[in-house]
């Protein structure tokens, strides 16, 4: 009797520190999970707004690769408000992120914030427009001033050589419009072409373009051509001049390829866009947002310089394409970037097989 209760007694005990060795070693792989997790790479991203069409494809994209290589991202919209983005790259700071990501809305608006990441060992990726005087650790964009150049093009070779052009541009204080817009002067100065007038629509606000057209119709009314900043600019102009019986009548120009603006092109109120492979630029700035967080350098043969006012920072370049009617198919609907029965969904009957 007395060894059978012994052998209980030992039974129990074996359980006993069975229990405690799996206890133990759940507890284990439960910190070895939480030190897992904090080890993965912190990324902020603070957009301007949302209200352009292309960020939200830019951000999706962004975050998926970045997800792919292991990184988190935090998403913040400062709704086109300078100081709510000063306050979210502020908390990317305190929270201690690896890489800040920031789509100014001010390129010169964020110098104190940059300099505070930079102390903190955090790394700066200017994403589309470039911070200015400030020593950032990649600007990655398209090329701005192509994107000027593209847009008078078009124009000079759909007849306005030796005509009058208006200038409807974005914000003055994203440094992305004074490039583009130096490349599209330059065509227009080549080509004999007056500037009848400028405008920036502060905030990339596209209601100002559309109201510029209703208070400047004398002006309006000798212009051969419009240059806006972008589609969603372009949609309130030519909007104006369908109600002034206009449209079609005066050339416009923009970029993003918004889908609005493709159906725009086909429909024959829009000349053309500049389409930007979104795609290719958030998976580049992704991976390179991962190499910066490791410290591991940039991609030498994509990787240059560009001075931002007071510093040479890295820069990477993506080349644009100019889109119009006879190239819709094979860069927008051939890359999937809009399908399409979208782009012809006002004019079905003359949809390509």
């Amino acid at each position: 009797m007395y060894k059978k209760k012994r052998w209980i007694c030992v039974a129990w005990l074996l359980v006993m520190m069975l229990l405690l060795c799996a206890c133990g070693n759940l507890e284990t792989e439960k910190n070895q999970g939480e030190v897992a997790e904090n080890d993965k790479i912190q990324i902020g991203m603070s957009f301007d707004s949302f209200v352009i069409e292309r960020w939200q494809r830019d951000r999706d994209i962004f975050v998926s690769t970045a997800k792919e290589l292991g990184a988190e991202v935090n998403v913040q919209n400062a709704n086109g408000d300078l100081e709510q983005q000063k306050k979210q790259i502020n908390y990317f700071i305190d929270k201690g992120m690896d890489v800040i990501v920031v789509i100014c809305i001010d390129s010169k608006g964020l110098t104190e914030e940059v300099q505070r990441a930079k102390d903190a060992g955090i790394k700066i990726i200017a994403y589309d427009r470039l911070l200015q005087n400030t020593d950032i650790d990649l600007y990655i964009s398209f090329d701005n001033e192509r994107v000027g150049t593209m847009m008078g093009e078009a124009l000079v070779e759909n007849g306005l050589a030796g005509g009058n052009v208006l200038m409807l541009g974005g914000s003055a204080v994203d440094s992305n419009v004074a490039m583009v817009e130096r490349g599209f002067r330059k065509v227009m100065e080549d080509n004999q072409v007056t500037i009848l007038d400028s405008m920036h629509a502060d905030g990339w606000k596209a209601e100002l373009a559309g109201a510029y057209i209703y208070d400047h119709m004398d002006v309006v009314s000798e212009a051969d051509a419009i240059m806006c900043g972008n589609d969603d600019l372009a949609s309130k102009v030519v909007h104006a001049l369908k109600e002034k019986r206009l449209a079609g009548d005066i050339m416009v120009v923009g970029q993003d390829a918004d889908l609005e603006a493709c159906q725009r092109i086909v429909e024959g109120t829009q000349v053309m866009t500049v389409y930007k492979p979104v795609e290719k630029m958030s998976q580049k700035a992704a991976e390179c947002a991962v190499l910066l967080a490791k410290g591991e350098p940039l991609p030498e043969g994509d990787t240059v310089t560009i001075e931002n006012g007071k510093y040479e920072v890295p820069y990477i370049g993506l080349e644009p394409i100019s889109v119009d009617k006879n190239n819709m198919n094979d860069v927008i609907i051939g890359s999937g970037f809009h399908l399409k029965e979208d782009v012809y969904l006002n004019i079905p009957s003359e949809m390509p097989k």
